[in-house]
């Protein structure tokens, strides 16, 4: 269900198309990676970048009069610039539990390098642990290594790598975005006023959806479109449509759409879920793959300082989810606070509580709660 709730976060969205979102066909993949090893060994000269590193032409030969001792060429002092640039360490905290028992974990610190020509690589690692009582659990050590670079006004984003698993084989992961702003207007103070950022995706993947999915080996490669409108300072829409297709023989298509109105430090906002599944294979799979789910709520939320270091946010919202036919309460509740440490040191803590479900437990209630966390370095 961490994808279910983590869609709701207005974070995620604005970080999305706040960043690094994420994403790709296996060759879009290696084409990323291949151009990022080429990038590295034409960096590895630097005169092709600094042009003051470059020795000047010989002088022309002297008169034959008196033999006069020549200077040797100058060189430049200017020094080097280094390749890359650590320039921030970001770590990422997630434990997600619900009422039957099933526990996610995911601790994954990543650290992005600037290089020489503006691009930024990032190195991301950590791991996760997935325990289920239906099956021995599962620890996870992600390995991917990332670039983005911009082409003209497109911001482009790829990324490789493997999971190990403690009992399981490796497994591949890659993904690829790209983005396109059209008609962005910024204020002198940074904040956008009004414009519209289009983008698309596609991720392939082990479905870390539980323990059970991990021990059936479940893959999935997912792909999709992205709107996100600022229709004025106060006002935003945004939109995306995810189709994915499974290892199982299993397809989905999953859509997401919120609508969002700031009034001074409080916000309202109306959010709109769907997610179909060809085949509904939870019980054989192991993940939720409904048929028919919708939910629909109404968001209200503050935002504000509470000290001059401390800014938290409060959310909570309503609604409806209808699962084959049936409709039940939707509701949903948001705590998180970012705490500024230092100047480059800031720290996030956030609790999220929802009965919307990630799995069909019939007339039994569901209800999920995550503990989220998230600490910056930037140097």
């Amino acid at each position: 269900m961490k994808r279910n709730i983590a869609i709701f976060s207005h974070d995620l969205f604005v970080r999305v198309t706040v960043g690094c979102l994420q994403l790709q066909l296996l060759a879009i993949g290696s084409v990323g990676i291949l151009t990022l090893c080429s990038s590295s060994r034409v960096l590895a000269a630097p005169e092709n970048f600094n042009p003051g590193l470059q020795l000047p032409p010989p002088p022309p030969p002297p008169i034959p009069k008196p033999p006069k001792r020549t200077s040797p060429p100058a060189t430049s002092t200017q020094p080097t610039k280094p390749i890359a640039v650590l320039k921030s360490i970001q770590t990422d905290f997630r434990r997600h539990t619900d009422n039957f028992g099933q526990e996610n974990l995911f601790i994954e610190p990543t650290a992005q390098f600037q290089l020489r020509d503006g691009n930024k690589i990032w190195f991301k690692t950590g791991i996760n642990y997935f325990e289920n009582a239906k099956v021995e659990s599962i620890t996870n050590v992600p390995f991917q290594i990332g670039w983005e670079g911009k082409v003209g006004d497109l911001t482009l984003q790829t990324a490789a790598g493997v999971d190990w698993f403690n009992r399981l084989s490796l497994a591949p992961n890659f993904k690829a975005k790209v983005e396109a702003p059209i008609g962005m207007k910024v204020s002198s103070s940074g904040k956008l006023l009004s414009g519209v950022s289009i983008s698309g995706d596609v991720e392939y993947a082990p479905y870390k959806f539980n323990a059970i999915t991990l021990d059936n080996h479940i893959t999935a490669l997912r792909f999709g479109p992205s709107i996100y409108w600022q229709i004025n300072r106060n006002t935003s829409f945004f939109s995306t449509l995810h189709l994915g297709t499974y290892n199982d023989n299993n397809f989905e298509v999953q859509s997401f759409s919120r609508l969002e109105r700031k009034i001074g430090q409080f916000s309202v906002a109306a959010n709109l879920f769907t997610w179909n599944y060809t085949n509904d294979l939870e019980s054989t799979s192991g993940y939720f793959s409904p048929p028919d789910f919708l939910v629909y709520n109404a968001e209200v939320a503050w935002e504000g300082d509470i000290f001059e270091f401390l800014r938290c946010r409060l959310a909570a919202s309503l609604g409806q989810q209808r699962l084959k036919g049936e409709f039940d309460i939707a509701n949903n509740y948001q705590a998180r606070c970012t705490a500024k440490l230092s100047k480059n040191i800031e720290a996030d803590l956030g609790y999220d509580f929802s009965n919307v479900r990630s799995r069909d437990t019939g007339e039994n209630s569901y209800s999920g709660n995550s503990l989220t966390g998230q600490v910056r370095f930037k140097f």
